[in-house]
């Protein structure tokens, strides 16, 4: 079998087995880290979702605090009014499986900073030109609690005033001349309670399949080899027992050597 393996054909072979498991071994450990990924929500959420509320400025002391990363989902109150002129929908947002806008409306702070409201989701109007019907926020001083979530990325779309593709709180902020806290709030309750948009759904935090994909992968690894192999062990018995049957051949097709008579042999005749 190694005098195969040693022909340029069949290290080519090796060499896009080896390739094959370099390429699945990536694949699994790429499957590994979604999964590592999805632990890490899931962790940070069951330990914020459903704590106490507490103060926003327990979390985030004014506009310029910066929200660190295990303090999203955390359960936050806050006290203010609401910019109803400065109200903007989010468009494509899913909420059990259909899709329509997010409502964010600015909440205007005792100390003058702004925390931006994502107060729930309304279902799409008839047509795409056309926005929904959303309910109105209270009037005067109002108390909300909800779980605060970082800003999302700028999707780089054009769209019309009052419209967001994604909730990103540095255009939000371009946009209503506010000067927004470094988080948005997840809208659980208001007090005086007032007519709502829908509630958004508690955050998934299932692990999914990453992590049978990457066992998957990782036991593909070694199947280009081990089919190189097989395959080369294969065509060198075939060899092997060509290569006997021609020497047997050969052997049958020579003449045999007559047989010495000895001279006693002779005599007795």
């Amino acid at each position: 079998m190694l005098g195969v393996l040693r022909r340029p054909r069949w290290i080519a072979y090796l060499l896009l087995a080896v390739l094959f498991g370099v390429a699945t071994a990536n694949l699994g450990l790429w499957q590994y880290h979604r999964h590592e990924e999805k632990v890490e929500r899931r962790d940070l959420v069951e330990a914020n979702y459903d704590r106490a509320a507490v103060p926003l400025s327990e979390v985030l002391d004014g506009a310029t605090d910066e929200l660190e990363p295990d303090e999203e989902w955390r359960r936050v109150s806050a006290t203010g009014t609401y910019d109803a002129e400065a109200q903007h929908l989010v468009r494509n947002r899913p909420h059990q499986s259909v899709y329509g806008y997010e409502v964010l409306i600015p909440l205007v702070l005792d100390d003058g900073s702004v925390l931006a409201v994502n107060r729930g989701w309304v279902r799409n109007a008839e047509t795409a030109a056309t926005l929904p019907d959303v309910p109105g926020p209270p009037v005067g001083p109002v108390t909300v609690t909800g779980w605060l979530r970082p800003s999302e990325p700028d999707l780089g779309r054009d769209l019309p005033d009052g419209q967001l593709a994604s909730i990103d709180l540095p255009e939000l902020a371009e946009a209503t001349g506010h000067n927004l806290v470094d988080a948005y709030l997840v809208m659980e309750t208001e007090a005086p309670p007032a007519e709502r948009p829908a509630v958004l759904d508690r955050p998934d935090t299932s692990l999914g399949s990453h992590f049978a994909y990457a066992l998957q992968w990782w036991l593909t690894v070694p199947v280009g080899l081990i089919l190189v192999l097989v395959m080369a062990r294969q065509l060198a018995r075939e060899e092997s027992g060509a290569t006997r049957g021609s020497t047997t051949r050969a052997s049958a097709s020579r003449p045999s050597r007559p047989k010495k008579v000895r001279i006693w042999d002779e005599e007795d005749e």
